[in-house]
């Protein structure tokens, strides 16, 4: 079982859903942890978001699931993310701290230089900004 943690598309209800997803491949449904935050600027790049990682900036809301082994490829190919191919998202490790617990979570930012002339989403919380818009 591995943790990962979205902030998105991949986020329940979202064009991605994280459970569709799994329910389309036939692979384990995922186990929603809890809501959770990580330190990073969130931005919009239109129909989905994208997170840089920055241990100095506000929280960006996401979720934390537990996830069988065999989502993280199909996870990988929605987010555009193969081995030796630099992309729009990567594929990255957090610790994330969820009612009590500490889990080694999966997420998938953007590189610093791929938000340049973007709009920041202030607050942090993608669906938040998305329903606003």
């Amino acid at each position: 079982m591995k943790y990962v943690f979205v902030y998105g598309t991949l986020r329940a209800g979202e064009i991605n859903d994280i459970n569709l997803a799994a329910a389309r491949h036939a692979i384990r449904q995922p186990r929603l942890v809890g809501q959770a935050a990580v330190a990073g600027r969130l931005f919009d790049f239109g129909r989905y978001p994208g997170m840089v990682a920055d241990l100095q900036a506000a929280p960006v809301l996401g979720d934390v699931y537990e996830i069988d082994e065999a989502l993280v490829p199909v996870l990988d190919e929605i987010e555009e993310v193969y081995p030796g191919v630099e992309g729009l998202f990567l594929s990255r490790q957090v610790s994330i701290e969820v009612d009590g617990a500490q889990h080694d979570c999966l997420f998938y930012p953007v590189a610093q230089h791929a938000v340049e002339g973007l709009p920041q989403i202030h607050g942090g919380d993608w669906i938040a900004h998305r329903i606003a818009r």
